[in-house]
């Protein structure tokens, strides 16, 4: 089951409703010196616009071919569907998990999941980090609910892969390793911009999430 905010990303072939992108819960400079401005600016209006504007013309023919019962058109449209649909709720989940005023560490129910399932919060910062760091060319880190054992896992996911549609973890917390969201600040240097983002953690959204999919 989806956590509260999360089913708009997603949409439902069945319906005739296209696919927004979402507005930024802050200016694209807010950021800053973090992730700067003109990162921010490309990666939003750019990037994650380009993935809804393929997702909708993805689903357009995907209606087409259910319409026309064409099974093999359906076949070939779900790298599509799986890449773009995947860009949307990544990106999605992405920008309300970042925060001018983040950084520092979760409170409450969250640190105690994080400690009884990683040992403390600077080794699951050093796990997720590494999981992060060690994709290789593009995709994505995440902190992830095991539903089915009640636990916190780490996972990396290539590409756009969604992390709930490939591997069924609910995401709570994922970082972006494609290089269009570090290049022109940190080059490839992926350590550096894997060591500032902590700095812009929303932990109240994390947290928020975490306890949606444990109702």
């Amino acid at each position: 089951r989806l956590s509260r905010g999360l089913a708009p990303a997603l949409g439902y072939l069945g319906s005739r409703q296209k696919h927004s992108l979402p507005d930024l819960p802050y200016d694209y400079g807010a950021l800053e010196p973090h992730i700067n401005a003109e990162i921010m600016q490309l990666h939003h209006s750019k990037h994650h616009a380009a993935y809804v504007n393929n997702l909708n013309v993805t689903e357009e023919k995907y209606q087409e071919a259910l319409a026309k019962g064409d099974v093999t058109a359906q076949i070939a449209l779900q790298p599509a569907l799986k890449f773009n649909g995947g860009g949307h709720i990544n990106h999605s989940i992405f920008w309300t998990n970042l925060s001018p005023n983040g950084g520092g560490e979760p409170k409450g129910e969250l640190l105690e999941a994080i400690k009884r399932d990683f040992g403390s919060f600077e080794k699951f910062k050093e796990k997720l980090t590494a999981a992060s760091v060690g994709v290789q060319g593009s995709g994505w880190g995440w902190l992830g609910f095991n539903k089915e054992r009640g636990q916190l896992q780490i996972a990396a996911c290539p590409n756009q892969d969604p992390l709930q549609g490939t591997t069924g973890l609910i995401p709570l917390l994922g970082i972006d390793v494609w290089e269009h969201a570090y290049y022109l600040q940190y080059k490839n240097v992926r350590p550096d911009y894997l060591k500032a983002i902590w700095n812009i953690i929303n932990w109240e959204n994390v947290t928020e999430r975490y306890m949606a999919c444990k109702k």
